[in-house]
């Protein structure tokens, strides 16, 4: 037999009371993030299959923030590399040109133009850093500002500051590209051009395939260009054309990691679009039920109030009299 006392009513009531509030308080906050609960705990025995999402979540949003990253820099790559073969297709048109008007007064000052386009080019920066530095992004790795100064120089190589640490990148879960170019590699070539010509216009001579072509002295590349100076250009001619061509292979190569980054930028967003779905159905709650329990606990609430405050006003004793 249930016993029956003024105590358990009170106790009965305010429990339906403080249950009622707590029902209220979890419709307001469904309501407030659209979410069936506000921490893992409140999932129950989804929370792991939850984790497990979040996790995967995480990684894609680290890869996909990678990628984009990726991007921007193979993008600037590109922007750089067309500079260069801007001043290397500029040098050679200047010397075709110069040879079929059978003048070469002003050669050498615009070859000068061009190189600085060259070196413009190989000492691109993105985000603060060289691009084609290679591990050292704060040092210029084309250090020869002039033609003069790279005849002065020992080698072509010597004019080079990069290291030979070209960059990497992991771009999703199993696959890891070479994302970097190193300024030796891609501008090599047309700065051996470049010293090649300056060297001859200052008197020495110049091997090239073998062939050693003599100056008849220093300021030769002027006026109007005699067999040997001819000969010489045509070779230099021959040796750009070498060198543009390198130089569009690596722009093509940069171009098709472009595509590949893109690629799987595209397949991680679309991963990250279903997940995002999938983890709305498992969390989301739905706003127009949350609000129909907001009301039901309200009702509650008012109802177990009313309880209470009629308990206050009523004695048993009054039924024993």
């Amino acid at each position: 037999m249930t016993r029956v006392s003024t105590n358990g009513n009170f106790q009965s009531a305010l429990l339906s009371l403080m249950t009622a509030q707590s029902r209220a308080q979890q419709a307001q906050e469904r309501i407030d993030s659209e979410k069936i609960a506000t921490d893992m705990a409140g999932y129950g025995r989804g929370a792991e299959q939850l984790t497990s999402l979040t996790s995967t979540q995480a990684r894609l949003d680290g890869f996909i923030t990678t990628g984009k990253a990726v991007a921007a820099r193979l993008s600037a790559q590109d922007l750089a590399m067309t500079r260069i073969n801007e001043g290397g297709t500029g040098a050679r048109e200047a010397i075709a040109n110069s040879l079929a008007a059978g003048s070469i007064t002003n050669l050498m000052t615009e070859l000068g133009l061009q190189y600085q386009t060259v070196q413009g080019g190989l000492n691109a920066q993105h985000q603060g850093s060289y691009l084609f530095a290679g591990g050292q992004g704060d040092v210029a790795p084309a250090k020869a500002a002039t033609m003069a100064d790279l005849a002065t120089a020992p080698s072509t190589a010597s004019t080079f500051a990069n290291d030979t640490l070209k960059q990497k990148s992991r771009i999703d879960e199993k696959t890891t590209v070479e994302t970097g170019f190193l300024a030796s590699d891609i501008g090599g070539p047309l700065t051996e051009v470049f010293r090649n010509i300056q060297a001859f216009q200052n008197g020495a001579a110049v091997t090239v395939n073998g062939v050693t072509y003599t100056p008849a002295g220093a300021g030769t590349l002027t006026g109007q260009p005699n067999a040997d100076v001819t000969a010489f250009l045509k070779a230099q001619l021959a040796e750009l054309d070498k060198a543009n061509t390198g130089l569009t292979n690596q722009t093509a190569k940069n171009g098709l990691m472009q595509n590949h980054v893109e690629a799987a930028l595209d397949s991680q967003q679309g991963q990250q679009t279903a997940l995002q779905k999938l983890m709305q159905d498992k969390t989301g709650y739905d706003p127009a039920r949350a609000i129909t329990d907001l009301q039901q606990a309200q009702v509650a609430i008012q109802a177990s109030a009313q309880v209470i405050n009629s308990l206050r006003n009523t004695s048993l004793l009054d039924l024993l009299r």
